[in-house]
């Protein structure tokens, strides 16, 4: 498989396909067995959290993430309070992760990359955590100018999402990559593997 520069592809399959398994190995989360992946550029994975220490506290977890995206202390200074905005985390800042529900540590993890800027961005079911507030925010800047120029690869079990933002889609089933290339056709193997 091959993902160009700036281009958003969907990863489809059902439950258990070995979706969010190939998007770690993308991100260097899990290591490969055999093969070999190329990736130039930042990652950044956003799945409820994967990458940050729930043993931190929510600052603390935005100065790793921000250092591992390649920035520089006086880099993460100047972004920190619209992180934490973003978030809407203030009042937990100094509260370690593993209190935060699993929407509070999407929503840390959204906002340290978009404000931390990554290249290349792994969102996996990312439109189905937190509230609707939340969900709301993360449309409005996944549609904004900010996704522009970024390579992403989105997880998602909404064909509504897949077929809106996805210019090719990828289908996944009992863990192999069956096919890649036109969205509708990855939609149709899809719908016609859950029937």
């Amino acid at each position: 498989m091959e993902i160009f520069k700036g281009e958003c592809i969907g990863l489809l399959g059902r439950n258990g396909s070995g979706k969010s398994t190939l998007v770690k190995v993308l991100a260097g989360v899990y290591p490969t067995d055999s093969g070999y992946i190329n990736i130039e550029g930042t990652t950044m994975l956003m799945n409820l959290g994967v990458g940050m220490s729930h043993e931190l506290t929510a600052r603390e977890n935005i100065y790793v993430s921000g250092s591992v995206l390649g920035l520089k202390i006086k880099e993460i200074d100047a972004i920190f309070d619209e992180i934490v905005d973003f978030a809407e985390l203030r009042e937990f800042i100094d509260t370690k992760i593993k209190f935060f529900s699993s929407g509070m540590v999407a929503r840390l993890g959204f906002s340290i990359a978009v404000k931390a800027g990554a290249d290349i961005m792994f969102l996996d079911e990312i439109f189905a955590v937190g509230d609707v507030k939340f969900q709301e925010k993360a449309i409005k800047v996944f549609e904004s100018s900010w996704i522009e120029g970024k390579t992403v690869i989105l997880v998602s079990h909404s064909m509504e999402v897949i077929r809106k933002y996805c210019s090719r889609a990828a289908f996944m089933k009992n863990g192999e990559l069956v096919f890649v290339g036109d969205t509708e056709k990855a939609i149709d193997l899809y719908m016609e593997d859950n029937h």
